[in-house]
């Protein structure tokens, strides 16, 4: 069994920060960024769950929703990941969105 705890604590950590940071910070690339996560993150659990499917695309749902956004498809990511490496690939992903959206 895959320990994704890392994983769930990176996620929320950067959902936490998002909904704390103004709404200049989201304004100036923070949602978006997180967006961007979401859609990686959602991309990389379809293609786990669904091989040979194209994946959907997350929409984007405004910028206080990327929090929320980011929760859920890392949440679902979690759910299907199959070893360690994966998940410290994920977290890897997860905390260089966070240094680039500067939350």
């Amino acid at each position: 069994m895959v320990d994704t705890t890392r994983l769930s604590r990176a996620v929320d950590h950067f959902a936490d920060r998002l909904r704390a940071a103004p709404q200049s910070r989201l304004q100036r690339g923070a949602a978006a960024e997180a967006l961007g996560l979401a859609r990686e993150l959602a991309r990389w659990a379809q293609r786990v769950e669904a091989p040979g499917v194209e994946p959907r695309e997350m929409p984007d749902a405004g910028m206080f929703a990327a929090a929320d956004q980011i929760t859920v498809a890392g949440h679902d990511l979690a759910v299907v990941l199959a070893s360690d490496a994966e998940v410290s690939e994920a977290v890897r992903l997860v905390e260089e969105a966070q240094k680039r959206a500067g939350v």
